[in-house]
C-alpha cells in the first residue's frame, strides 16, 4: 500500500510540475509576445513621427513579423523621402515659372500702354490692343495653372474653419457688381435672414471658388443678370448662383468640370476652361461639392455645398 501511495504522490507531484512548467512556458511566451508587440508599436510610433531608422531595430527580438515590418517601414521611409523631394522639386519649378514669367508679362503690358499713347495708324492700334488682350489672357492662364498645380500637388493646403457665409456673398458682390453693370446686367446678392448662417470652409480659397462661378455667370449672360443666395440644409449650406444666360445642354453638364473643357457655345469667349475644375477641387478638399442645373437657352444654376458644423 505504501508503494502505491508513494507512486500516487509522485504522479501528483509530476502533474504539479507539468502544470507549473506549462504555466511558466505560457507566461514566458506571453511575455515575449508582449515585448515583441511593444517593440512593433514603438517602431510604428517612430514611423509616424518620422524618427524611425534601421539601427533602432533589435535583432535579439525574435519575430519574423517584426523583421518584415522593419523592412516595410524602411521602404516606406525611403518612399516618403522620395515623395517629399519630388514635391520640393515641383514647388521650386512652379515658383520659377511664376517668377520668370511675371516680369516679361508686366514689361509687355507696360510697352503696350506706351505704344497706345503714340500716334498710330488704325491697323497698328488694333494690333496693340490685340497684343494687350492676349498678354492679359496669358497672364491669367499662368496664374490659374500655378494655383491649380499648387493645389493638386499639396503644396497649398486648405484650412477650413467655421465662418459666416454671408461674408462670402458680400465680398463677391463687391468684386463683381461693376463687371455686371458694365454689361447692363444686375447682380443680386440675397443675405437677408442668413447673417448668422455658418459653414466650414477656407475663406480665401472658397472666395476663389465662388468667384469663378459668378465670373462665368456674368460672362455668359447677355440679358437679365445673376442672383446669388443661400439655402441652409441639415448637413450643408448651399450657395446658389442662378443666371439668365445661355444655359448648358444636358450632354455638356457632365463635362464642364473637366480641366480645360469648354463648350462649343462659349469657344469665342475669353477663358481657358479651368475655373469650374478649380472650384470643384477646392470644394472637395473642404468636404463639399458642386451641382449644376441648366437647360440650353434658359439659364443655369450652380449650387456650391459647404459642410456645416456637426
Amino acid at each position: 500500500m505504501e508503494i502505491f501511495h508513494t507512486i500516487s504522490v509522485l504522479f501528483f507531484l509530476a502533474g504539479i510540475l507539468s502544470l507549473l512548467g506549462a504555466a511558466t512556458l505560457t507566461i514566458v511566451t506571453l511575455y515575449r509576445r508582449k515585448i515583441a508587440l511593444q517593440r512593433m508599436r514603438q517602431m510604428l510610433d517612430a514611423a509616424i513621427d518620422g524618427s524611425f531608422t534601421e539601427n533602432t531595430f533589435d535583432e535579439s527580438l525574435y519575430s519574423v513579423v517584426e523583421n518584415k515590418l522593419s523592412e516595410y517601414l524602411n521602404a516606406s521611409q525611403a518612399s516618403a523621402r522620395k515623395t517629399a523631394e519630388e514635391k520640393d522639386r515641383i514647388k521650386a519649378l512652379i515658383a520659377d515659372i511664376s517668377h520668370q514669367t511675371k516680369t516679361p508679362i508686366a514689361n509687355i503690358l507696360i510697352y503696350t500702354e506706351l505704344l497706345k499713347e503714340q500716334e498710330l495708324s488704325d491697323e497698328a492700334r488694333q494690333s496693340v490692343t490685340l497684343l494687350e488682350s492676349q498678354t492679359q489672357k496669358l497672364n491669367f492662364l499662368i496664374a490659374s495653372l500655378v494655383k491649380l498645380s499648387r493645389l493638386e500637388t499639396g503644396i497649398i493646403t486648405l484650412h477650413p474653419r467655421e465662418n459666416y457665409v454671408a461674408g462670402l456673398l458680400e465680398e463677391a458682390y463687391r468684386q463683381f457688381h461693376h463687371k455686371a453693370e458694365e454689361k447692363g446686367l444686375y447682380l443680386r446678392v440675397k443675405t437677408q435672414g442668413i447673417q448668422e448662417t455658418t459653414a466650414v470652409f477656407d475663406e480665401k480659397w472658397t472666395r476663389e471658388a465662388l468667384g469663378n462661378v459668378i465670373d462665368n455667370a456674368v460672362k455668359y449672360t447677355k440679358t437679365g443678370g445673376v442672383t446669388v443666395s443661400i439655402k441652409p440644409y441639415e448637413m450643408f449650406v448651399g450657395i446658389e448662383v442662378a443666371d439668365t444666360g445661355i444655359g448648358i445642354s444636358e450632354e455638356e453638364q457632365a463635362k464642364i468640370f473637366g480641366r480645360f473643357y469648354r463648350t462649343v457655345e462659349v469657344s469665342g469667349e475669353e477663358g481657358v476652361g479651368i475655373g469650374l475644375y478649380l472650384t470643384r477641387q477646392i470644394l472637395q478638399m473642404e468636404g463639399g461639392y458642386i451641382k449644376v442645373v441648366s437647360e440650353a437657352g434658359k439659364g443655369t444654376k450652380f449650387t456650391l455645398y459647404l459642410l456645416r458644423m456637426s
